[in-house]
């Protein structure tokens, strides 16, 4: 029962809504009748009926061209928007590659910078080789040339023998 109470409440609203609509549909077609038959009239009254809706319909066309215009310049901000995106992604990529550039750059000093002291140090160690070879020799030749019988005597026995040794 309070269901269908509510169906019959739903039509009568439907319908009151149709009735209203078909009201109005048949306004405007008297309306639209009415000003047919003042403006074949051709007086006064009817010519200001004409310029008013010769001035409505320029509006109209301006209102069309205005809207068209508001899209297009929507669509370039929505592009310039998208570039702008793409433009700034692109920068962040770049930064990344720059960052990451950086570091292998920074790396590779510091490796030429270990390999530089590697260098040096063989450099070093090579020249202090070649002196404590040089004085071996010097040390050698003392003693054979002092005409002691090294051989005989263990502590220069020690040392001949340790110098023949190669460094």
């Amino acid at each position: 029962s309070f269901s269908a109470t509510q169906d019959l409440e739903r039509d009568m609203e439907e319908i009151k809504v149709s009735f209203q609509n078909k009201t109005l549909a048949l306004q405007r077609m008297q309306f639209m009748v009415a000003l047919r038959n003042k403006v074949k009239q051709n007086d006064n009254d009817s010519r200001l009926i004409m310029e008013t809706m010769q001035h409505i319909v320029t509006l109209s066309k301006a209102v069309i061209e205005y809207q068209q215009q508001a899209r297009e310049k929507e669509q370039k901000l929505i592009d310039i928007k998208r570039k702008r995106f793409s433009l700034k992604k692109a920068g962040g990529q770049k930064l990344l590659q720059i960052h990451t550039i950086m570091k292998m750059q920074k790396e590779e000093r510091a490796s030429m910078k270990v390999s530089e002291k590697l260098e040096n140090l063989r450099n070093n160690l090579q020249k202090e080789r070649e002196m404590t070879t040089v004085i071996q020799n010097v040390f050698q030749n003392i003693i054979i040339g002092s005409r002691v019988n090294w051989a005989e005597d263990p502590y220069l026995k020690a040392i001949v023998l340790q110098l023949e040794k190669n460094v």
